[in-house]
Formats: structure tokens, C-alpha cells, sequence
């Protein structure tokens, strides 16, 4: 439908009668459907982990890096009471989810900004912390910053008591060294670590708190879409624990 060029990324946009895809760097983005919430890709694992802390049914959700709203949509959906909250550098992009993917109906506040430097004077604190941001180059998506100590302590700061953080990481070639930097630093504050996982994606979801969910919970879920495909792709997610290096 149109390519676009924001100050912070390029992207296409791709629409049909039933669906509408942003892509950057040659895939897929964001994403909307008018009946369908689920792709078997990493939107449906993130707002699996939403739902993994002290209280299956968080009251309050914090998203780095917004993008067209997919997992919001899913979250919406499952999670009708929940306050979302969104950060997103990219205003246009944001202007464009408004048009092209129904942002608005999820119901969140958007504030277009750098997340992190947002964190660091922020005193909320979310039922749930999603760290989604990722930013496109000429062949593929890279994180904006590698996770470090201040930066957890950041986002510590704004989980509430039980509650969660979500750390959306690509994974394979040319991401494994992100992947594990990000496993050890999150490994050592956290009582628990899991990793939520679907088998069409090229990502994993590390979920940390003082308890996580098993798989078990997301079971429960199922039955809250429509659509089979929706409930086949749900039941494929998995959670398993990570565990330390060393640790048998």
C-alpha cells in the first residue's frame, strides 16, 4: 500500500481486505487482523508472559518499544479491565497504528519518547513490564541498548510487588550474543527466570519475577478465542524454567 520513512526506521505497509502488516526490513512488524488475534509468532508470546506473574490477571501493563500495537490487541482481548501504558520513539509509526491498526480501541496511553531515559525519572510501577524496543537497519532489527545493570535496575524499579518483566530477544545468527548477555544478567537478581517459546518464531520471551508461571496457566487461556486457529496457536506456546550455567 506504501513504503514510509520515519526518523528512526523505514517500512511498508501491506493491507488486504482482512488484514494490514507493517514490515521493516523485510518482515513482519506489526500486525492486525479483523477476526483473528493469534500468529504463532512472537505478539502471541509476549502477551502469554503477561500473564505469568503473582496474578493471573494483572490490573497494570508498562510497553517499551510499541510498534502497531499487535500484542496490545491479543491483551486487550484477554485482559478487558488492564491499564496499558506504551513508550514508542517513533511517533509516526504510532500516528499510523492509530489509522491502519486500530490502536485506539486497545485503550492505551501512548507516550512517544525514548523509553529509557523515560525509566529513569519514572515512580510508576506496572503489574507487568514488557521490553519490546527493537530497531530496524538495512537487513534486520538490532536492540537500541544491551542490557546492563542500570538499565535493570530501571525497569526493577518500576515492577510492582509479584509482578513481572517481559524481554522480547530475537534469536540466531547474529543475535546470540545479545541472547546470552541478556540470560546472565537477568538470571542473577531474579528468583525465577522462564522462557516462553512458539515454534513458527525466531525469538524467545524471558519472563523474570519472585514467581513465574508455568505453561499450566496459559492453559486456562485457551478457551478465550473464537477462532481454532487462535487456539491452535496458543497451545503450542511453551514455558519452560532457564536455568543457570552450571546448574544441572
Amino acid at each position: 500500500m506504501a513504503r514510509v520513512r520515519t526518523p528512526h526506521q523505514n517500512f511498508e505497509i501491506w493491507k488486504s481486505a482482512l488484514a494490514t502488516e507493517f514490515r521493516v526490513a523485510g518482515a513482519v512488524h506489526a500486525f492486525h487482523h479483523r477476526h483473528r488475534f493469534l500468529t504463532g509468532l512472537v505478539w502471541d508470546m509476549l502477551a502469554a508472559s503477561a500473564l505469568l506473574g503473582k496474578s493471573e490477571e494483572p490490573r497494570s501493563l508498562l510497553m517499551l518499544g510499541l510498534a502497531g500495537g499487535t500484542t496490545l490487541r491479543i491483551l486487550r482481548h484477554l485482559l478487558p479491565s488492564c491499564r496499558f501504558t506504551a513508550l514508542d520513539i517513533d511517533g509516526a509509526m504510532v500516528r499510523l497504528a492509530r489509522r491502519h491498526m486500530a490502536l485506539d480501541a486497545t485503550g492505551v496511553e501512548v507516550i512517544v519518547g525514548d523509553a529509557y531515559s523515560w525509566l529513569r525519572t519514572n515512580h510508576r510501577t506496572f503489574d507487568v513490564v514488557m521490553d519490546d524496543i527493537y530497531l530496524a537497519g538495512r537487513t534486520d532489527v538490532f536492540r537500541a541498548k544491551t542490557m546492563n545493570r542500570p538499565m535493570l535496575a530501571d525497569l526493577r524499579r518500576a515492577m510492582a510487588p509479584g509482578g513481572v518483566l517481559a524481554v522480547n530477544l530475537v534469536t540466531g545468527p547474529g543475535h546470540r550474543t545479545m541472547q546470552s548477555a541478556t540470560r546472565r544478567i537477568l538470571l542473577a537478581p531474579f528468583a525465577e527466570v522462564r522462557t516462553v517459546k512458539s515454534p513458527a518464531a525466531m525469538n524467545e520471551i524471558l519472563v523474570a519475577g519472585e514467581t513465574v508461571a508455568t505453561a499450566s496457566r496459559l492453559r486456562r487461556w485457551e478457551k478465550s478465542f473464537p477462532e481454532a486457529a487462535d487456539r491452535a496457536h496458543w497451545h503450542r506456546l511453551t514455558v519452560r524454567r532457564l536455568r543457570s550455567p552450571g546448574e544441572t
